[in-house]
């Protein structure tokens, strides 16, 4: 009996370093993808992409010891995608939805993979499921911003301004998207409404360039 219970005991400490290890290394992925997105952000593109590889890594160690998670195919599609390796991202993203279809982490992020891939019809389709979904969503006004962007470059201005209209009211402290309402609300001939959208531009950034010539131009008509 003394024997028996000391292999529980000894199992039990087994399984609960496992547990913590794998815990661990999940949060590793992650961590290592917002230290690369840190460094990013600083224009350190390439150590960053030295922790952007880390978080795949880890990521693809999960998958091969059946450990993965919801987060572990988040992390992954997340990393390929800063990495601009649509397809891979898109890839990754689909093995994640097909294990869990509500993760809108991934939807969002396929979302953003599609379009960058050039094709808006399944940018579009991801971008939508995730704004119905989750309209006040930690990710709506880029998606709202991605669904303009669409709209835009397939010339359906007023759908584009409806779309960069709702990403702006989630954040208004955007220039680029002030920028990109200003040339959609141009192109439909919304003279006023327009120059209202790329002073709000220049407000935010005041030495956007491409702001301030359009203003000008249109301030000269």
């Amino acid at each position: 009996m003394k024997c028996t219970g000391i292999r529980f005991w000894l199992l039990a400490v087994f399984l609960s370093f496992a547990f913590h290890a794998e815990a661990q290394n999940s949060e590793s992925a992650m961590q290592n993808y917002q230290t690369g997105r840190d460094l990013e952000a600083r224009n350190r593109r390439t150590e960053a992409d030295v922790y952007y590889n880390e978080a795949i890594r880890i990521c693809q160690d999960e998958v091969a010891r059946n450990i993965a998670t919801s987060e572990t195919y988040t992390v992954i599609s997340w990393a390929l995608l800063r990495q601009n390796k649509y397809n891979d991202s898109i890839t990754w993203g689909e093995r994640g939805l097909s294990l869990y279809a509500n993760e809108f982490r991934i939807i969002e992020t396929m979302g953003e993979a599609w379009f960058y891939a050039g094709d808006y019809r399944r940018s579009l389709s991801f971008m939508q499921r995730y704004t119905n979904a989750l309209p006040q969503g930690e990710r709506s006004s880029i998606a709202f911003f991605f669904t303009g962007e669409i709209y835009r470059l397939t010339q359906r201005y007023r759908h584009a301004d409806i779309a960069y209209t709702t990403a702006l009211r989630l954040s208004p402290e955007v220039a680029l998207w002030w920028y990109r309402l200003a040339t959609v609300r141009e192109a439909t001939g919304d003279r006023t409404q327009a120059i209202d959208a790329f002073q709000q531009a220049i407000r935010i950034d005041p030495n956007y360039q491409n702001a301030i010539d359009a203003l000008a131009r249109l301030q000269a008509q």
